[in-house]
């Protein structure tokens, strides 16, 4: 019997330190992950600077900018869906890619915003403004992301390389936060920080589980102590 008790503490002892540490390794990642989110949103939050001239996808993502230039003709319509909140359309819809002429001769491409499904195809103003957003290089395409529509003009994804060479662009994205009046223009749906955080329940969870543990191992090791303690009266 002393082995059966001996048995059961050890796999107490065992299951709680690996339950402990995995909520242990979560609470490690969630201030990790608290640490990128602060760093993305204070430079989603800094003051715009002019288009760098070799901007770098790392060092420059979400980097505001404030460009000056003319919307040109042709458009890239990406699937897309937006939540419905007052003041605002939602449902079904498209970001609207545009080709865009900067005042100092660069051609490179703005997400203009978001239009329902019906307005797809209605005609849209163009012509000069001056805007700001962000710099993005998004990673949206994986193995299971379909080809573009060509028949229906419909992209499934905001791929950076195909997009610029369909619209004849540098591979370079600014998605507007706002922009100059400009009659029928989408609406716009700047960057946001939406990187999922749910390290915090992971570690309850986790924690939780190595006090259970805990307590049914203490019931355990109770039950064999008193399954001996049942067989020594026996034989006496």
């Amino acid at each position: 019997m002393k082995g059966r008790v001996a048995a059961a503490i050890v796999f107490g002892v065992v299951g709680t330190a690996i339950l402990v540490g995995l909520g242990t390794w979560q609470v490690q990642r969630l201030a990790w992950k608290e640490d990128i989110i602060s760093r993305i949103g204070a430079r989603l939050a800094a003051v715009p600077v002019l288009l760098p001239d070799t901007p770098d996808p790392e060092a420059d993502r979400y980097l505001v900018v404030e460009v000056a230039g003319e919307v040109l003709p042709g458009e890239i319509h990406v699937l897309t869906s937006r939540k419905r909140l007052p003041g605002q359309t939602g449902g079904p819809g498209f970001r609207v890619i545009a080709p865009f002429e900067t005042t100092d001769g660069r051609r490179i491409m703005i997400d203009r915003g978001y239009v329902p499904e019906a307005e797809k195809d209605a005609p849209r103003a163009l012509g000069t403004i001056k805007l700001q957003g962000n710099l993005l290089w998004p990673d949206e395409t994986d193995g299971f992301t379909p080809e573009p529509d060509e028949g229906r003009g419909i992209w499934f994804a905001r791929d950076t390389e195909k997009m610029a060479a369909a619209l004849g662009t540098e591979p370079l994205l600014v998605v507007v936060s706002t922009a100059g009046a400009l009659d029928g223009a989408p609406e716009p749906m700047p960057v946001t920080v939406n990187i999922p955080n749910d390290h915090l329940e992971y570690a309850i969870t986790w924690f939780s589980l190595a006090a259970v543990w805990v307590v049914m191992t203490v019931l355990l090791v109770r039950r064999e102590r008193a399954r001996a303690g049942s067989g020594k009266s026996r034989r006496g």
